[in-house]
């Protein structure tokens, strides 16, 4: 029986380089395990996504990194979370990097995988 949430140990690792060549608010988009993975540099902290958007197959991780509109009791805006949001270029979609979770329509998860740094070494675990 398949596992649904995989731990890191029965992930398949995956070293995609180092550390310290993603620079901050970079990103870059590899293919591991025949599927196209997206990684990120959020503020120092690493995070992969699936380079596909769930809501209609679009190359999610291609999307510009923005922030957006947070939720306010006053009428007005406040903008937030600069550089932790991936909005899908196709439809404008917006996701949360760290989490993959929809901000538009809370049904909806871009697929994340687990990033460990190790020897200054970035690893995806798919």
């Amino acid at each position: 029986m398949a596992t649904l949430n995989p731990t890191l140990a029965q992930r398949t690792p995956h070293v995609v380089g180092r550390a310290s060549d993603l620079a901050p608010g970079a990103r870059w988009l590899v293919e591991l395990g025949g599927r196209s993975v997206g990684v990120f540099n959020i503020a120092g902290r690493f995070f992969a996504l699936h380079n596909r958007c769930p809501h209609a197959g679009g190359e999610l991780c291609r999307g510009p990194l923005t922030g957006t509109t947070l939720p306010t009791t006053q009428r007005e805006y406040i903008y937030g979370q600069a550089g932790r949001i991936l909005r899908c270029a196709w439809h404008g979609w917006e996701f949360e990097v760290e989490t993959g979770q929809c901000l538009s329509d809370r049904k909806y998860r871009a697929r994340t995988f687990p990033v460990t740094v190790a020897d200054g070494q970035l690893t995806v675990h798919i």
